[in-house]
């Protein structure tokens, strides 16, 4: 069993709540999830199964899609609904669309973040969470990420209320934190806020459409057609160019070897060779030889 299975991860378990269920349902170890989500937070989760495990990374580092929530009036530990306030503003508020959608552009692009003490960020071998949890606050690095769009989902012309909220769409590199992004657009209107909802409806090429819930994949399990809902692993690699392997390099392919860089790799960092459009071999420039492609990944036993 090798490929890439969309599952729709529902709210109150976490992203190792899930792989460990798979790994039951599926009846097989090699079983990854591509980037966490909070156990609060529903939508799209990549898992990889079998020899599928081996492009996770490459999952993990797609961009994302998320709709969320934004609750201005109120900051708290954890930057969401779960946390407790910090700091709250109960005066009665008032700002226009226009303003909102300001905010928004200026956030848009590369920003600068700094994850949240509640976070599985590790900072001197430990995860941010195991320091908050024993009330302690270090200083964390930051980190840029990219806002390639943020949308505003309703049609308000002025918004009003001690508790204002609004639901925005967020397209992002991977890293980003949205629950930082509601506290800096907070900010940026002068109050304090923090994320109260959060779904990611797509995770690189894989959408809600594409999702299958926990429930439902043991019943395909069941019925022996949970083929059905598991993706080969060539779908996770589409971003990428793909050659067929022809007898010309096909003993250097198998084996592995180092070859001279393709004119593709000016425009794409990786390159899949394959047979009969089935992924053989991710290559990608050589770090230290220039002019030349070796290697990144190989799926030699993938049928």
């Amino acid at each position: 069993m090798n490929g890439i299975l969309p599952l729709w991860k529902e709210r109150g378990m976490t992203s190792h709540d899930c792989v460990f269920k798979l790994r039951k349902i599926l009846r097989t170890k090699k079983v990854g999830h591509t980037g966490t989500l909070d156990p609060g937070v529903e939508g799209v989760l990549p898992i990889c199964i079998g020899q599928a495990t081996r492009i996770a990374e490459y999952l993990t580092d797609t961009g994302k899609t998320y709709e969320a929530v934004i609750s201005i009036g109120r900051t708290t530990t954890t930057e969401d609904a779960e946390g407790e306030t910090v700091e709250e503003d109960s005066t009665n508020k008032s700002f226009t669309r226009t303003k909102v959608l300001e905010v928004l552009a200026s956030l848009t692009g590369h920003i600068t973040q700094t994850p949240p003490m509640f976070s599985a960020v590790k900072v001197n071998g430990k995860r941010l969470y195991e320091y908050a949890r024993k009330g302690e606050t270090i200083e964390r690095p930051s980190r840029q990420v990219t806002i390639y769009e943020l949308q505003l989902l309703d049609d308000v012309e002025v918004y009003e209320g001690q508790e204002i909220t609004f639901p925005i769409r967020i397209a992002c590199s991977k890293g980003t934190y949205i629950r930082t992004l509601a506290v800096q657009i907070g900010e940026a209107l002068g109050y304090p806020a923090h994320m109260k909802e959060l779904v990611r409806t797509a995770s690189g090429t894989f959408t809600q459409e594409h999702c299958y819930t926990l429930a439902q994949v043991a019943e395909l399990m069941e019925v022996e057609q949970v083929n059905t809902c598991i993706l080969p692993v060539e779908y996770a690699l589409s971003d990428y160019p793909y050659i067929e392997i022809t007898p010309a390099i096909e003993k250097e392919i198998f084996n592995g070897q180092v070859l001279p860089a393709d004119a593709l790799l000016k425009i794409h960092d990786k390159i899949v060779f394959g047979i009969n459009g089935k992924a053989f071999a991710v290559y990608q420039a050589h770090p230290t030889k220039e002019g030349f492609m070796k290697p990144h990944k190989m799926f030699p036993t993938i049928e």
